[in-house]
């Protein structure tokens, strides 16, 4: 049984590990604030990946866009399975540790 975290993303279908607490559809992670799309480019450590998003920044003086990113460490629940190249919806919640302050909430493609 999941809960309704407050953002319309669908319900991951897969069962979460038991005592995983850091999920926001099963465990007590509430999630807030903003929400990031990005394109994972690693997922090398345990639990965590890294999300790459691209923004480009217009330079008046130039008349032309700079192109800029911005790479934020996400947490992956254990009922979401996320490959590099991947593109995910993270949202924002506590800290979980030091670099972490996000959460993956859907893979989108």
């Amino acid at each position: 049984m999941s809960r309704n975290i407050g953002i319309d993303v669908s319900a991951p279908a897969r069962e979460p590990q038991e005592g995983d607490t850091k999920n926001p559809f099963n465990g007590t992670l509430p999630v807030r604030g903003k929400l990031v799309e990005g394109v994972v480019i690693s997922a090398s450590a345990k639990n965590t990946i890294v999300v790459e998003r691209d923004s480009p920044a217009y330079i008046t003086k130039f008349k032309r866009y700079a192109r800029s990113r911005n790479r934020i460490h996400a947490h992956v629940p254990s009922n979401i399975d996320v490959a590099v190249g991947n593109k995910v919806l993270a949202a924002e919640c506590r800290p979980v540790s030091k670099s972490v302050a996000f959460v993956v909430v859907e893979v989108r493609g």
